[in-house]
């Protein structure tokens, strides 16, 4: 009895400590998140004082960094590791990008951490600095300590632009003779399980045709009213995969979907417009589906508009341009990644998005099974007056220490103990 009394006591001791330990965990989260909301990481400009102090934080730490510069050298992303390099690891995966904030439109400056009413508001706080800045502030617990396996954050750039940050990095990482067993992309998904996510494919389109002065129309070929017929084309492909398209029933929208914008062409009506330019992306969650729908397009310019163009000008055009494509992923609901996530989480359910994350390119690049889990709605993302909810913000620590907690063995000899003392 007096044994069962003591075990007992020393569980107690050991939830108060943790939650001690995690009360401070989360305090130092708030303050790495506060600095790295203070640097300005719009896409359009360079990553690199985040980059420099990230790589001093964690090269005191006394973790192994790697730099994988762009080919300007104005960005870079970042591969941290914590533990034994000999064996396969874990990696969290962020990006250090975000979208242009407009202060005007922010009740609180963008870019100072602004704590009220129970959320933590900033450029990049769910999309997805947060879960940066959780990553880096449970990392000191790893020092010192003998891991099971290495604990790898990537930091990437150019997420918002296309997701092509990442693809330097992992194609390194593929090459290596003991490459991470598991990924977690820390996107925001409210902390609910995602295990899968639609594909992209995005083109911009240029339809050259023949300028002239309006009262001599026929004797042009007006670029706007071609753009328009290949736009009412797109919009039909549409309709028909809303209609009778495959469908992925977990997805909130389940069939592909086609978008176009903007539209820019034309000065004055006076005019008959020789140039139009437009945008249209794919998204779906069967890349045969995506290619299908660039074949069509293609297709329908190549053989239907070109000839009727040209018949015209002969030096009439439509040129298509690719700037976005990144894969859709998938990962069975019942594979280990998906179970023991799940399992800290105390999750049942998993769920699929329609937006698009590195975790496709962890899987497609490198063959890393990848899950996306992390704090925050991708309802505030790239919102004026982004914010995440303290108690999403709280969750995603607790689940982080969750896991370097697997990677020192100390989950293990909780429940070992827990035992005992029942």
């Amino acid at each position: 009895m007096r044994s069962d009394v003591d075990s007992l006591s020393t569980a107690r001791a050991a939830v108060r400590s943790e939650s001690q330990d995690r009360t401070y965990l989360v305090s130092r989260a708030i303050s790495i998140l506060e600095t790295l909301i203070s640097m300005d990481t719009t896409s359009s400009k360079s990553n690199l004082p985040l980059v420099d102090w990230v790589e001093a934080y964690a090269v005191k730490l006394g973790a192994r960094v790697e730099r994988f510069p762009c080919a300007s050298q104005e960005k870079a992303g970042l591969w941290i590791t914590i533990g034994p390099t000999e064996k396969q690891g874990l990696v969290l995966s962020g990006h250090t990008d975000a979208v242009p904030a407009v202060e005007s439109s922010w009740a609180s400056d963008p870019f100072k951490l602004d704590k009220r009413g129970g959320r933590l508001y900033g450029r990049g706080t769910c999309d997805m600095k947060g879960f940066i800045a959780v990553c880096l502030a449970a990392l000191p617990r790893l020092v010192g300590r003998k891991l099971l396996f290495p604990i790898h954050l990537s930091l990437s750039y150019d997420e918002e632009v296309g997701i092509v940050g990442v693809r330097q990095m992992l194609h390194e990482i593929a090459r290596r003779p003991t490459k991470p067993f598991a990924c977690i992309v820390g996107e925001p998904t409210m902390m609910e399980v995602v295990v899968g996510h639609k594909g992209k494919r995005a083109e911009r389109v240029t339809v050259r045709g023949r300028g002239c002065h309006s009262s001599l129309a026929p004797h042009g070929v007006n670029a706007v009213s071609y753009a328009a017929r290949l736009i009412s084309h797109l919009d039909d492909i549409g309709r028909k995969l809303m209609l009778d398209g495959s469908r992925d029933t977990l997805q909130s929208v389940p069939f592909a979907t086609v978008n176009i914008a903007p539209i820019r062409g034309g000065q004055w009506v006076a005019a008959v417009p020789a140039e139009c330019c437009f945008d249209y992306e794919v998204r779906g969650s069967r890349q045969q589906e995506i290619d299908d729908v660039v074949e069509k397009v293609h297709a329908f310019a190549k053989n239907i508009l070109l000839p009727e163009m040209q018949s015209v000008a002969p030096e009439a055009a439509i040129e298509f341009e690719f700037h976005t494509n990144y894969p859709g992923f998938e990962i069975a609901p019942d594979a280990p990644l998906v179970e023991t996530v799940s399992g800290l989480l105390n999750r049942q359910a998993v769920a699929k998005v329609p937006y698009g994350t590195e975790a496709g390119l962890f899987a497609a690049i490198a063959d890393i099974p990848t899950v996306v889990v992390g704090p925050g709605s991708i309802e505030q993302a790239h919102m004026p007056d982004e914010f995440i909810e303290m108690a999403q913000f709280e969750a995603c620590v607790h689940f982080v220490d969750d896991l370097f907690s697997i990677a020192t063995g100390e989950i293990a000899k909780s429940r070992e103990s827990g035992a005992t003392a029942e």
